[in-house]
């Protein structure tokens, strides 16, 4: 069943993207196909984890991906939610947090054997998910500081500010799964 999610959602997601780039090139609008080139590539993704003999992420994990990269590529840089929303970027942050929370408990209860995850810290565990977090905050910071200077020049309208307002949100979502994570240690 999670086979065929993860086919039916990349394969609908690359052929969507596919069409608002053809669409968009021959409009010769030059941001927004690169935004749906980019589109392709990160729909495809989810399909390596078909390689995988245990595909350690569940259902709710994989369709928050591709709901993610729908607000994000579709809603708001094709369809301009980041210039009209204020608010549309910090929530996307917030909910990356989350997100890359929740990855970082799968990758723990995939990496730690059961048997081990007793005498694992609460507070490594806290650690951990928060540390997954914040590093995916800092690496999308990076890349939206790399593609301003190599090639959109409007990722980061703020600067600084909307940097440290990025990062300040991605940290608060993974604190929240973090601090689930710490006090449901046994449950997780």
């Amino acid at each position: 069943m999670k086979r065929k999610i993860i086919i039916i959602l990349s394969v609908g997601f690359i052929i969507f993207m596919a069409a608002l780039c053809i669409y968009y090139i021959v409009k010769a609008d030059s941001s927004r196909w690169q935004v749906a080139l980019g589109g392709i590539f990160a729909g495809a993704l989810p399909l390596l984890l078909l390689r995988l003999k245990n595909n350690p992420f569940n259902i709710l994990i994989i369709v928050s991906y591709f709901i993610f990269l729908f607000c994000s590529l579709f809603l708001g840089s094709i369809k301009s939610f980041y210039l009209h929303l204020n608010w549309w970027d910090s929530t996307l942050h917030f909910f990356k947090g989350i997100f890359i929370g929740c990855i970082g408990i799968t990758l723990y209860k995939r990496w730690i054997p059961k048997y081990v995850r007793n005498d694992v810290s609460h507070w490594l565990l806290f650690l951990f998910v928060l540390s997954l977090s914040v590093l995916a905050s800092v690496f999308w910071e990076i890349y939206e500081f790399v593609g301003d200077l190599t090639i959109a020049h409007t990722m980061q309208r703020g600067g600084n500010k909307d940097t440290m307002y990025d990062l300040i949100c991605g940290l608060a979502g993974g604190l929240i799964v973090a601090l689930y994570a710490l006090v449901r240690k046994h449950k997780v």
